[in-house]
């Protein structure tokens, strides 16, 4: 996207802000090792699983238990957990349950049962409950109210982006140092992820002790009262009828539990995937975390890559994508290879999560806001536990056997038929949703992906209103009105609708700033000038420009964005990225589908200017400005030469038209149908 540059700088700066803030820098210290300690604990503990069973069905069965009690608090303590937060202190709240998450992960290799495991497990995810929404609840008292939204940002990247490749790397490290270890002490050849759970302890010991010196965190609050939670059945009752009544939602829902299903077919499955490829705890690791990797590149790169594609259209594509790739790790005979493929599944998996949230924050109402997300964290948490008791227990009935293919050797078990199932669930969700949530159902998806992809902004406009833009360029006596005129009376002569339009100008107080830029006496400077520029063609596109191409016609105008950076950004010597910046955000990233840019010599250009009656300012400036400013025309022309159309502006202007027609008419290819009546009162 045009303005992404930019955006990132200010995201940048933003983190920055909030970090300096003591209070919020210590509070995002222990978000970042509750993260690290809960992602480690989730390897550590699913790994523990499998060692302390025998038997492949038994050690699928152990593995799915725990992962499904760690989903089951949420649904019956999640919202009780919340009134929590706002009725009792929240240091003293996120204190104590770092401290008892710290004790019960200490026992756990004490212990050293598959029942205790469990039951451990369970306690783990309700204490984890009450300190989450006391920390989300602490934010905006350690910040300022414009800084909130930043600060969450970084807390959502630390937690779904940076710990959990931080935890499986570490996972993997500890692996291998307790197998060196291993080969020299019994205790660690007996167990083997140990180190591991004593080191996911220790992170909450240290959150605890954090947390407990941060003495801006709100505490008791006696006079809010607590709201009631709403049940997981009146969550479902009451977001049924607007899901029911809306397109976009029901997509959303069907998309992501379909998305999470797989999701949950993979975490469920991971373990013993890694195990009949003849990889270990490190490979599990590296796996897992590759999941993330590619969750946070999506995240990153998915709307850079996709651009302007719309985001109804992206969230069912990348769910299709992360599929696609689900399907390819199933069938893969090596560690490494399935590796790459599970990035793939991530960054679908990113791209849609960030799309769907996009979408769900920018498109329903705020007083429904807050229910939708919760009913579509409800269903996705009941859909990950149906998925992970399921699929232990599908990966234990179909078994596992050795199979040989042109001396190729692989082992065929239950987790294949698994990841290939939830490939195929995911393939079918995208596309369902795709379906139900697409708003450009009479643009091909192909053509808008290519040219999405390509950044061809205009092309997709085309298809969509069937309006052109076509901007004329050059220097001073290079010919523009002269082609204009021209090729509307060729248009308009073909039954199409017209607009002529010029710069500085065109509207009503467009033509009071043209009179003060080209013809006041009053001095400006270039700055100030390229703000009176900008400020004129902001006025010409809302109010010219942008209605009549969404009514579908042709317009045609006499100069655009690229005089500014000629004029005011080579000619006046002014920085051309800032001229850039601030002729973008007045055009709202308004682009023609055609530039024609008059080449002709300086000199002969301004022979030409000076003949007419009435000369302006920039006519009067020297030569040297005048062959600056046709160098920077060139070179914008070179830089993107699929938007240009370069001319001999020295030719005869009936040779110059044929080619400027050609060039138009070649637009009309992939513009939508829009039948019109020729009509003289709408040609301008």
């Amino acid at each position: 996207m045009q303005v992404a540059s930019s955006s990132t700088v200010s995201s940048v700066a933003a983190v920055r802000g909030v970090l300096r803030v003591t209070a919020f820098r210590r509070l995002w210290y222990a978000t970042a090792l509750s993260s690290l300690g809960d992602w480690l604990g989730l390897l550590a503990t699913t790994a523990l699983a499998t060692s302390l069973v025998h038997g492949y069905q038994a050690q699928n069965y152990a593995l799915g238990g725990v992962l499904v009690v760690k989903l089951l608090p949420a649904i019956v303590l999640g919202p009780v957990a919340g009134a929590f937060a706002d009725r009792f202190d929240r240091r003293r709240t996120m204190v104590v349950s770092d401290a008892i998450r710290f004790g019960l992960f200490l026992t756990i290799p004490l212990v050293h049962t598959i029942a205790w495991l469990l039951i451990a497990s369970f306690l783990i995810e309700c204490v984890s409950l009450f300190w989450l929404p006391a920390k989300d609840a602490s934010v905006p008292n350690l910040v300022r109210r414009d800084q909130i939204e930043a600060a969450n940002q970084l807390s959502l990247i630390t937690t779904y982006g940076f710990t959990p490749v931080l935890g499986a790397a570490l996972f993997s490290v500890l692996s291998l140092i307790t197998n060196v270890l291993g080969r020299h002490l019994d205790f660690f050849r007996a167990q083997p992820v140990n180190l591991a759970l004593y080191f996911n302890a220790a992170t909450f010991l240290i959150g605890a002790v954090v947390v407990f010196f941060i003495r801006e965190i709100s505490g008791h609050r006696e006079q809010r009262a607590a709201e009631d939670a709403p049940s997981l059945f009146s969550l479902l009752r009451e977001g049924a009828s607007f899901v029911r009544h809306s397109r976009l939602i029901g997509g959303l829902i069907i998309g992501l539990v379909g998305a999470f299903a797989a999701g949950g077919a993979v975490i469920g499955a991971g373990k013993i995937f890694v195990t009949s490829l003849g990889g270990g705890n490190a490979a599990y690791g590296v796996l897992f975390g590759s999941v993330f990797v590619g969750l946070g590149l999506g995240m990153a790169f998915g709307p850079r890559i996709a651009r302007e594609l719309s985001r109804r259209r992206l969230f069912g594509l990348s769910i299709v994508f992360g599929g696609a790739c689900l399907i390819l790790t199933a069938v893969m005979p090596q560690v490494v290879l399935a590796m790459i493929f599970v990035v793939g599944v991530g960054f679908g998996a990113g791209v849609a999560y960030l799309a769907g949230m996009t979408l769900m924050g920018t498109e329903v109402d705020d007083v429904m806001r807050g229910r939708v997300f919760a009913l579509l964290q409800s269903l996705i948490r009941v859909v990950l536990i149906l998925a992970l008791a399921a699929v232990p227990f599908v990966v234990a009935q179909v078994g596992r056997r050795r199979i040989s293919i042109a001396g190729l050797h692989a082992t065929v078990d239950g987790t294949r038929f698994v990841l290939i199932a939830g490939g195929l669930l995911a393939i079918a969700a995208g596309v369902f949703a795709y379906r139900k949530m697409d708003d450009r159902q009479k643009v091909g998806v192909w053509t808008d992906l290519k040219m999405s992809l390509r950044g061809d902004t205009s092309g997709r406009r085309r298809m969509r209103s069937g309006g052109v833009f076509v901007a004329f360029e050059g220097g001073e006596g290079s010919g523009k009105s002269t082609q204009i005129a021209l090729l509307a009376e060729t248009l308009r002569g073909s039954g199409r609708t017209v607009t002529v339009t010029h710069e500085p100008g065109g509207t009503q107080v467009g033509e009071q700033i043209r009179h003060l830029l080209l013809h006041s006496d009053e001095t400006l400077t270039p700055r100030t000038e390229a703000l009176l520029f900008a400020a004129d063609r902001a006025l010409h596109v809302d109010t010219v420009i942008r209605p009549s191409l969404d009514a579908g016609e042709i317009v045609l105008t006499d100069r655009f964005v690229d005089s500014s950076l000629a004029y005011q950004g080579a000619g006046r010597e002014l920085t051309v990225d800032d001229v850039s910046r601030v002729s973008r955000w007045a055009t709202g990233g308004l682009r023609p589908d055609l530039t024609v840019l008059l080449d002709i010599p300086a000199a002969q250009g301004l022979d030409r200017a000076r003949g007419r009656a009435e000369a302006d300012k920039l006519e009067g400036e020297s030569l040297a400005f005048h062959e600056r400013v046709r160098e920077s025309f060139r070179h914008l022309a070179e830089s993107a030469p699929r938007r240009y159309l370069v001319v001999d502006a020295t030719r005869p202007p009936d040779e110059i038209a044929a080619r400027v027609l050609v060039a138009v008419e070649g637009l009309f290819s992939i513009r939508r149908p829009v039948l019109r009546h020729h009509n003289p009162a709408t040609m301008r």
